[in-house]
């Protein structure tokens, strides 16, 4: 029961040291899988408020980091469409359940991988806060913010495919550790032993009395 208790925060933890500056590819994060499995797994509030404490926290720092480094204002409006997106991942995570299979759990990290993708990416397009002139209000537009991307910049293809495949390795790496925790709790709880009912012996009959 204690490491049910306390992996949550340790995988918050975990999480956190890979928001590290360059420690991981352009996009290739530990959030979509984090958040899901927090859904999936983490009960009552606890699912909702230590994952974004968590990344509302890191953010900060990154905030911090990237201001005084190159200059880059501390909020930027699309942090907020990413926190809406966040609350859609781990309202996605609550529709699975903790028993699900392994691979079932898989598929719907990779799913909210794509739906981040596919939001955040839209939202960037529509709302176009940094002037780029490639993303026109019509459907060719919208397309070049999916595929390509803005010039000087790696295409947004490259950030799909490192979307899926952090979704789909962290919620295995999250679902996974879950599971062999619960595996864990299971061999250390005690088998509960059959109750042995006594047999009352048979009543030792009185011998009579001698005449």
């Amino acid at each position: 029961m204690r490491a049910k208790r306390t992996l949550p925060f340790v995988l918050m933890v975990v999480f956190a040291l890979t928001r590290v500056p360059g420690l991981l590819p352009v996009n290739f994060s530990a959030v979509y899988g984090l958040l899901f499995c927090a859904g999936v797994y983490f009960s009552g509030r606890m699912a909702w408020w230590l994952p974004l404490a968590t990344m509302a926290v890191t953010d900060v720092g990154l905030g911090l980091y990237y201001y005084f480094t190159a200059g880059i204002g501390f909020f930027q409006p699309y942090l907020l469409v990413n926190y809406a997106v966040y609350a859609v991942l781990i309202g996605l995570g609550r529709c699975f359940k903790p028993q699900s299979s392994w691979l079932t759990l898989l598929g719907g990290g990779v799913l909210g991988a794509i739906l981040f993708y596919l939001i955040t990416n839209t939202a960037a397009w529509f709302f176009n806060s940094f002037g780029n002139p490639e993303y026109t209000k019509d459907l060719a537009g919208w397309i070049v913010a999916l595929t390509q991307g803005t010039a000087g910049y790696p295409q947004t293809w490259e950030f799909f495919r490192n979307t899926l495949l952090s979704g789909g390795l962290f919620t295995g790496l999250f679902a996974g550790a879950m599971k062999l925790s619960a595996a864990l709790d299971r061999r250390e709880a005690p088998e509960p032993q059959a109750q042995e009912e006594a047999e009352p012996d048979e009543a030792e009959q009185p011998e009579e009395a001698k005449a």
